[in-house]
């Protein structure tokens, strides 16, 4: 049987991805532990001892590489890369020494613009989202498309607080749009989505809790949180955009749903309480489940189950024909009532806790 060049590249590439993530994170380790880049303990920190927080540094570095033997039909691809560099550079320095806020934010926007506006990845339409029409966005659109690139990258950082849980839930949003790319038949998407996949599960296999080990080995850092922000975003606008989008803006909406209902139930009850939006506190969707007396490792599947059912209403509501207006709806009401459950942990700190004692660690330890 012959098989084409874009195939055999599909296939091995993902592969030796895989391979060199796992290869190199143990290398990495090391030298970061030798230099004492660590994440140390302490604070609202829960671990015990530093870890080195350079798992996206290895991730992205392996990504990039082999993508660089894809290539891609996106529009500005090169503008992402720039746009990552900025992202990764950052979160380098803020693991290490620390940054002020402000100045992290403004770089975001500086990717956020560089992706948006040099590389032409705009959202456009938001297609049929509410029943009355096409949502075009005309001149909205790069402040929009900006916002929620911004957006996205600081989700999916606030996302990062339990071992695994940010990375397992890219891997979740990546495979949704690796299954949408796959039956459009578009393979690049499909080799760089298997390849990003790929990079991450070699993360997670030192990072996850499993039964032999019982504490992640590696974070991801800021450099990692907000570069998989940016590229879920990148891939999310590239798959949904377009004369013949591959997925629609609805469905994308619920595959990203979770990261994206918890950043805003988080700034909604902070501002209620009238604190600064971005102020740290123990109000995430995963500090609930910690608070109601779930261990780490029940939490995290627990949560990842809950964004994968998200993300098989947004597939399969595409794939079988669902009007958009009833995802779109749909979608709007889960938001609302993810960040009414946020504004009032008690309750819902209540209900996880009666659930865990008659149901959920007897069955998940």
């Amino acid at each position: 049987m012959n098989y084409d060049w874009p195939f055999i590249l599909t296939i091995t590439l993902p592969i030796f991805a895989l391979a060199a993530s796992l290869f190199l994170i143990p290398f990495a380790c090391k030298v970061a532990l030798k230099y004492g880049f660590v994440d140390a303990p302490g604070g609202r920190k829960q671990h015990e001892r530093p870890v080195p927080p350079v798992g996206g540094i290895v991730v992205f570095s392996v990504f990039a590489f082999f993508s660089a033997f894809i290539g891609s039909d996106f529009d500005g691809t090169w503008a992402y890369y720039i746009a990552l560099f900025l992202i990764l550079i950052t979160g380098v320095i803020d693991d290490r020494n620390g940054v002020f806020p402000w100045v992290k934010f403004l770089i975001h926007f500086l990717a956020a613009f560089v992706l948006v506006i040099a590389g032409d990845t705009q959202i456009q339409s938001l297609g049929n989202l509410l029943g009355t029409g096409d949502i075009d966005l005309g001149w909205m659109a790069i402040p929009f498309s900006v916002a929620c690139v911004v957006y996205i990258i600081n989700a999916i950082n606030m996302m990062d607080g339990l071992d695994g849980l940010a990375a397992g839930k890219a891997v979740i949003i990546f495979a949704w749009f690796f299954f949408a790319a796959l039956l459009s038949g578009w393979w690049e998407p499909t080799a760089l989505l298997l390849i990003i996949i790929a990079s991450l599960l070699g993360f997670l296999f030192y990072n996850f809790r499993f039964r032999f080990r019982r504490k992640a080995i590696i974070f991801l850092g800021d450099a990692g949180s907000m570069a998989i922000g940016l590229t879920i975003a990148w891939f999310a606008i590239q798959l949904s955009q377009g004369p013949m989008p591959v997925i629609s803006p609805a469905s994308v909406a619920w595959i990203i749903a979770l990261p994206i209902i918890d950043a805003f139930g988080l700034l909604v009850a902070r501002l209620k309480d009238r604190k600064h939006p971005f102020e740290p506190d123990r109000r995430h969707f995963h500090h609930h489940f910690i608070d109601g007396g779930y261990s780490v490792k029940t939490s995290v599947r627990v949560i990842l189950s809950y964004g994968f059912f998200l993300g098989v209403i947004g597939f399969l509501g595409y794939i079988f024909g669902i009007p958009e207006w009833v995802l779109g709806w749909g979608w709007i009401v889960l938001w609302l009532s993810h960040a009414a459950l946020v504004m009032y942990p008690a309750r819902f700190q209540s209900l996880l806790a009666r659930i865990h004692a008659q149901y959920v660690d007897k069955h998940t330890s």
